[in-house]
């Protein structure tokens, strides 16, 4: 079994922001592998399902970020799971909108959900995917930059990430974390 998270905040007025790109990858796979999100439980709207032949549960924290911790605590201990089972999706303004990047493990490289998490999990060694969201122009608060919306540019750049983070999360679970890595890591 592998719990996929998706970092984002809840409540309309953040739906669609940069900060939002894993809530958005979650409800990507939930429609295409036909997992309702109609859980309430964890600090997380959830779904379970299958992806190929892998039982999976998908969660949104309703936590906000910088909690998103408390929230990935409850699911590993409630279904008993290794943290190299748990995948966070989370954007990341270090890659170009839409390129993506599949780790092993890793620091939080400055992201607060990541670091909630890290703290919560007491390590650092669980995969996760991150989706570019572009660098903050010169001049921008990074605070505004992240809760800003994809430009009209950008906006089918992301579809695009989402149908790919989709498939990397396939390739994740069914061929394992190498071959996606090669498969999805490049520019």
């Amino acid at each position: 079994m592998y719990i996929i998270v998706g970092l984002g905040n809840p409540t309309r007025e953040y739906q669609a922001t940069r900060h939002n790109v894993g809530f958005d990858a979650i409800t990507r796979l939930s429609d295409d592998y036909n997992i309702p999100l109609s859980l309430k439980k964890h600090k997380a709207i959830c779904g379970t399902g299958y992806i190929g032949s892998e039982k999976v549960v998908l969660a949104q924290p309703q936590t906000y970020m910088n909690l998103s911790g408390e929230s990935v605590r409850e699911l590993v201990d409630f279904y008993k799971v290794s943290t190299e089972n748990v995948i966070v999706i989370y954007d990341d303004i270090s890659l170009e909108p839409g390129q993506l990047r599949i780790r092993k493990k890793g620091s939080a490289g400055g992201h607060n959900g990541i670091k909630s998490i890290i703290a919560h999990l007491n390590t650092q060694e669980f995969p996760r995917i991150k989706v570019g969201v572009g660098d903050k122009p010169a001049g921008w608060d990074l605070a505004d930059y992240v809760l800003s919306r994809f430009t009209k540019e950008e906006e089918p750049i992301m579809r695009d990430a989402l149908r790919k983070t989709s498939e990397a999360v396939k390739d994740m679970l069914l061929d394992g974390i190498e071959p996606a890595m090669n498969l999805h890591n490049r520019k």
